[in-house]
């Protein structure tokens, strides 16, 4: 199997946008080229707009953050949205990220020696494109084309038939994500220990 890195994730990427804005590909990554520029900058913020949406690929329950030497939980600059898991374990606690770490917002610190040896957190991911599953990749490059229209050609026409695309590319990466997310309407998601109550917007607000 061959695998496509993340350079070359990224220019195949911001190729499908130059052609489908009836613009001519590009044989690298050169910033100076301002449609180049304009390209990578939408292309980036689509990417983390849409996987901050929460899909079944980047949402991983109950994983385990180890503290440091300090008690505290350092938190990788991949992590889109952090949470303590749901039920007994933290409960009253709350959360958040504040300067790369995570911060105790019942007990205003960051030391969390004194709760756990490890926190169990609930954790949205950021992917390179390279690692997206397919659907997920086809939607944002169409949505990424869509913004990159106005910007650089500003044909209303060309911008409605981007927009056709960018919906019919999401309608696919919807049915991807109702296939793999193995939502239900009693709220017991396989795995789980506790009951969580069914939440529409997990799955259909999008």
């Amino acid at each position: 199997m061959t695998y496509t890195t993340v350079a070359q994730s990224e220019l195949l990427a911001i190729n499908e946008i130059l052609t489908s804005l009836g613009q001519s590909p590009v044989t690298s990554l050169d910033e100076t080229n301002p449609d180049v520029a304009i390209i990578t900058s939408t292309l980036n913020t689509t990417s983390r707009e849409v996987q901050a949406e929460g899909w079944s690929f980047n949402l991983e329950k109950d994983y385990t953050f180890s503290l440091n030497g300090s008690g505290e939980v350092t938190v990788p600059t991949n992590v889109l949205h952090l949470d303590l898991i749901e039920g007994p374990t933290y409960a009253g606690l709350e959360a958040t990220v504040r300067s790369g770490k995570l911060y105790n917002k019942t007990d205003h610190t960051y030391d969390w020696s004194d709760t756990d040896d490890a926190l169990r957190c609930d954790v949205l991911w950021w992917f390179e494109l390279s690692d997206l599953p397919r659907p997920v990749y086809d939607y944002i490059v169409a949505k990424a084309a869509t913004m990159c229209a106005t910007k650089i050609i500003g044909d209303p026409n060309q911008f409605q038939l981007l927009q056709q695309r960018e919906a019919y590319t999401r309608s696919f990466a919807l049915e991807y994500e109702c296939e793999q997310g193995d939502y239900s309407i009693f709220g017991n998601v396989e795995n789980t220990k506790f009951y969580s109550s069914y939440q529409p917007y997990k799955a259909l607000a999008r």
